[in-house]
């Protein structure tokens, strides 16, 4: 049997970003499923380099478009290439003659305000970035959020802040508090990637402002390294950016086997929403039940009980108690083992893990008790919970008891 070319491909992508490692991921499923043999070019350290690629001797290009930089260098290039980027609203601001394949920012937006809507809102906004080349991606997510916003007859409140820099970040805080409590409460808002985000969860935090319940906020990416640094579980919109990848791949594959494909457009839509506590607005009508349940969102992992949150709020134990079983119907305890339980089937969706840590994790006593919880909550055992999980979704992954 005749083994296929191998093709000298580049990869010009920021591995330090979730999109593009995801993006990347698609190209790698892609290779994988197909008898296609590439020889891929990326940087050592995963990090986009432009310095000499115009004179890259090699026989196509996958790349991404987001950052101007990118598409000026390869404007003049020969070589066969498919570009990566964010959707626009003008069909004019695509790239001329060149196959490219975006994700679907109006969408995007769309799932990510349809979502805080279910949740029971009437007040949006958008967390941005400052306007610039390079976040021509995230100006398009704004007026999509503005054309939202204007078709249900509603005045759009963007704030855009400052870029994150170390010499203005206190400034930049004190701005994002500022801008949160001019906002009407309750307040949905949707930040354009995870890391804006996650900054706006960490002013809500100083700010102490209440997050869902006066803030509930949704990024965008899926970055699991955003997540694991905010207190409180973020949700996010998982981008479609592996398919992307294979989409990307296939059409590159295409282009040197002699099909045309210039001005090929290919729009991408988000895959879903990771749904965590941050978005999961549930009105409370008792201020003390309110902030207890900011308290602990932020602690129950840390193996808080019912007398540190009534010393939090500012009132007895009894008093507490009895404000949670008028407004929600259960006890601060059922809440705190909420949240721990969410937090362990977080942890069992993610692959490979032992009990004892999972329980340790998520501020259960022992993986006994944890284990009594799943039971009593979920009518099976941890291990039988991720298995089902393997059923369902076939993620490679197993508990160790």
């Amino acid at each position: 049997m005749l083994m296929p070319k191998t093709r000298r491909i580049a990869l010009l992508f920021n591995g330090n970003k979730i999109f593009d490692r995801e993006v990347i991921t698609g190209i790698a499923d892609y290779l994988s499923s197909t008898r296609t043999h590439w020889d891929l070019f990326l940087e050592e350290d995963f990090r986009l380099r432009l310095s000499g690629i115009e004179k890259w001797q090699g026989d196509g290009i996958i790349a991404d478009f987001d950052d101007p930089t990118v598409a000026a260098t390869l404007a003049a290039s020969r070589v066969p290439m498919v570009a990566v980027g964010g959707s626009y609203e003008d069909p004019a601001d695509y790239p001329a003659s060149v196959p490219y394949v975006a994700t679907d920012n109006v969408k995007i937006i769309k799932l990510a305000y349809e979502h805080l809507i279910e949740a029971g809102l009437r007040n949006f906004a958008l967390f941005s970035l400052p306007e610039a080349r390079e976040n021509r991606w995230a100006q398009e997510r704004e007026k999509a959020f503005t054309a939202l916003m204007r078709r249900d007859r509603m005045e759009p409140a963007i704030f855009r802040g400052q870029s994150t820099r170390a010499q203005t970040w206190d400034e930049a805080v004190r701005e994002q508090i500022a801008w949160l409590h001019s906002l009407p409460k309750p307040v949905g808002i949707v930040a354009v990637t995870d890391a804006r985000a996650r900054q706006l969860l960490q002013a809500c935090t100083l700010a102490g402002i209440a997050v869902p319940e006066q803030v509930a906020l949704i990024g965008i990416d899926n970055d699991p390294l955003a997540r694991i640094l905010t207190r409180i579980p973020m949700s996010s919109v998982i981008q479609g950016a592996q398919e992307m990848g294979r989409t990307a791949a296939h059409l590159l594959d295409q282009v040197l086997h002699g099909v045309r494909l210039n001005d090929t457009r290919i729009l991408v839509p988000p895959a879903g929403i990771n749904v965590l506590a941050s978005s999961k607005h549930e009105p409370a009508r008792n201020p003390h039940v309110m902030r207890a349940r900011h308290f602990i969102r932020q602690y129950a992992c840390q193996g808080i009980k019912t007398d540190q949150v009534a010393s939090y709020v500012g009132i007895s134990r009894s008093s507490l108690e009895s404000h949670f079983r008028q407004e929600l119907g259960y006890s601060v305890h059922d809440e705190i083992l909420r949240f721990r339980l969410n937090a362990a089937v977080d942890i069992l969706k993610q692959g490979d893990c032992h009990l004892a840590e999972v329980a340790l994790k998520c501020g259960f006593t022992s993986s006994q008790y944890m284990h009594s919880v799943f039971k009593r909550e979920l009518g099976c055992s941890p291990r039988s919970y991720q298995e089902r999980l393997l059923s369902t979704y076939g993620t490679a992954c197993s508990a160790v008891d």
